[in-house]
């Protein structure tokens, strides 16, 4: 039996201050890009979904307690979820608590057409700084980027530069890392430079302008899969054309 492959989707947006219906704008912003999706259902105790007859006033009420709660759509065969954590000012950028939003996906051809649109709507909806929606086997290598080591500094994978941790990073606008999609704000933008139309070409031939100003940028045509030479060289690419991020462009 093999193992499904997903797609990691995570957003970091300001931290929620009651509720201020974002959490629900992100609930159905995903449902809109993937039509046929309905996240109904809580995630229980074993994992076992519980269904919510009232899911809007559940999440209001969540998140006037600072909650956004694990949904999923209750269909264990092909499971998607969404979730949200409060990231507090010591382990966030620039001293300010985050809203950090989680989705996992399965990595079939439908998510594959509506990832980007999923990403943009979701980030767009939170007000998120940045974002990224990156196959679960390509993330494992970028959280090597970032992990310290017990020798100290991160020892990362295949040749890719070793990043800061978030709350080493002097501002939320600053991505800490790419991934396959990555989604800047056009604050996030502004921050590291983009778009540079000479230097950026070939990145805007996959790059969608989102409503409020920020881009939606895809490294590579398929998903990003780094046992892919030209992947990787894309990636690696794409951390030499923006060092602020994960910080690298200061001490």
């Amino acid at each position: 039996m093999t193992t499904q492959k997903r797609l990691d989707l995570t957003v970091y947006a300001p931290t929620l201050v009651g509720d201020d219906g974002r959490t629900l704008a992100v609930v159905r912003g995903m449902e809109l890009a993937l039509p046929g999706l309905r996240l109904d259902w809580e995630v229980g105790k074993g994992g076992r979904p519980i269904e919510l007859p009232q899911r809007e006033a559940w999440l209001a009420e969540a998140a006037t307690r600072g909650k956004f709660p694990l949904l999923c759509n209750g269909d264990a065969s092909y499971p998607v979820t969404i979730s949200g954590m409060r990231r507090s000012a010591s382990a966030s950028p620039g001293g300010q608590p985050q809203l950090q939003i989680h989705a996992k996906l399965p990595l079939d051809a439908a998510i594959i057409t509506a990832a980007a649109e999923i990403l943009e709507r979701v980030a767009e909806d939170a007000h998120a700084f940045w974002g990224h929606a990156t196959p679960d086997a390509a993330a494992v290598d970028i959280a090597y980027q970032i992990a310290p080591t017990l020798e100290g500094p991160p020892s990362p994978r295949r040749g890719l530069p070793a990043l800061k941790l978030l709350e080493h990073i002097r501002s939320p606008e600053i991505p800490y890392h790419l991934g396959w999609l990555n989604y800047w704000s056009a604050a996030a933008a502004t921050a590291i430079g983009f778009p540079e139309p000479a230097r950026d070409a070939e990145l805007l031939t996959r790059a969608r302008r989102s409503a409020s100003g920020g881009w939606v940028v895809q490294l590579t045509d398929a998903p990003l899969d780094l046992d892919t030479s030209a992947h990787l060289d894309a990636l690696k690419r794409a951390y030499e054309r923006f060092p602020q991020i994960g910080g690298r462009d200061s001490p």
